[in-house]
């Protein structure tokens, strides 16, 4: 009797070790086709993120198609930025593994060309979401495939480079990448998807999250537009991992700087530290991407925190190309930041609409440092 109870539970024991195994198995299955699952990648514990949502929305993505294709004279010419841009660079054949940056607008070509590729990606994600056509898909995923395969770090022009400036130059272009992954990996044309396979997936996360532990967690505390950056490039990279540690990361970041930066009067004393009328925009731009990421998971916050701070920066924006700062660096032909367009589309102040009229349909800054085609993307597309 005593024989036959023992091996009763020897094999009640098998029979359920191999269920947690399949059970092992299964739940393992599941993470890997369903990212967004309440699992843990690098002891970062995953939520249900909105996906895509670097901007831009499944909803967003299809209404603006929708209004190009269907001939919205507004739309298509918004689009024509898209195109323009994509007609007037060189598509990426080699990517380097060592990208030599310099400060103050000192440049290499392999830091023009990852600001260059990291907005092309982002153009030719925004062509295929619009056309359909799978060329540009897979243009897109060559270029993301191409820097994650093989960047390996950044190095500094000369000595007169500051030795930060890779962490700034990698808070200015991975969120661009990330935007243009997010389109590749999670929008669907009519049920398609792009076909991004789930290797090239993990290995531009790697990519990501290098460039995030060795260059952007490193930022140094300037109280101004490197900070911004950064804490906006932390929450893009957050929703991509869906990780809630490195979204919440950044979010602080930028609670923390909003109104270090941006006075509570609106005023950025940057305009007149920097005595030019772009560094004071990086901020503008950074805070508004990062206000906008936000809100597409739920969370108005940041548009609203000190009784609208971002609006108010706007404003001292206004005033700036009134030339009634006491810093007149700015004139109504200064170029206006594609962060603009994403403010006036929430506050819809009358400031905003004038700077938004400056220079309509916007499109990528001069530098190429913060994503663009925002007039395409976000003009008149309320609440999606």
């Amino acid at each position: 009797m005593n024989r036959t109870k023992s091996w009763l539970i020897c094999l009640g024991l098998v029979t359920l070790t191999a269920f947690m195994i399949q059970c092992k198995k299964s739940v393992a299955a599941d993470a890997t086709n369903n990212p967004v699952s309440n699992s843990s990648v690098n002891g970062a514990q995953l939520v249900a993120f909105v996906h895509p949502a670097l901007l831009n929305t499944q909803a967003s993505l299809d209404l603006i198609a929708s209004q190009t294709n269907g001939g919205d004279a507004d739309r298509t010419a918004a689009y024509q930025k898209v195109t323009d841009f994509i007609n007037s660079h060189k598509y990426p054949t080699s990517f380097p593994a060592t990208v030599v940056v310099g400060s103050n607008g000192a440049t290499s070509p392999s830091k023009n060309q990852i600001r260059s590729d990291s907005e092309l990606a982002y153009a030719t994600a925004l062509r295929w979401a619009k056309t359909g056509n799978a060329t540009y898909a897979t243009q897109t995923i060559a270029i993301l495939n191409g820097w994650a395969r093989n960047f390996k770090d950044y190095a500094l022009l000369d000595g007169d480079t500051n030795a930060n400036q890779p962490d700034l130059e990698a808070s200015w272009t991975t969120p661009t990448f990330v935007a243009a992954a997010e389109i590749i990996r999670y929008y669907k044309v009519n049920g398609q998807s792009a076909g991004w396979s789930d290797a090239d997936i993990n290995q531009f996360s790697t990519f990501i999250s290098l460039v995030k532990d060795n260059y952007i967690n490193k930022i140094p505390k300037y109280n101004n537009n490197w900070d911004a950056s950064a804490g906006y490039a932390k929450m893009a990279i957050g929703v991509f991992l869906n990780s809630t540690t490195v979204y919440q990361n950044g979010l602080d970041f930028v609670r923390t700087y909003l109104p270090v930066v941006i006075n509570p009067d609106g005023t950025l004393p940057e305009l007149c530290d920097r005595k030019d009328c772009v560094h004071y925009q990086y901020s503008l731009t950074a805070f508004a991407y990062a206000a906008e990421i936000a809100r597409l998971q739920g969370d108005n916050s940041l548009w609203t925190m000190n009784s609208n701070l971002i609006s108010k920066g706007y404003d001292f924006m206004r005033k700036a190309y009134d030339r009634t700062t006491g810093c007149n660096y700015c004139t109504v032909n200064s170029p206006v930041f594609p962060g603009t367009e994403v403010a006036y589309n929430y506050y819809k102040t009358a400031n905003l609409k004038t700077l938004r009229e400056l220079q309509p349909p916007l499109g990528v800054p001069n530098d190429n440092t913060f994503l663009g085609f925002t007039t395409y993307t976000h003009f008149g597309v309320t609440g999606l």
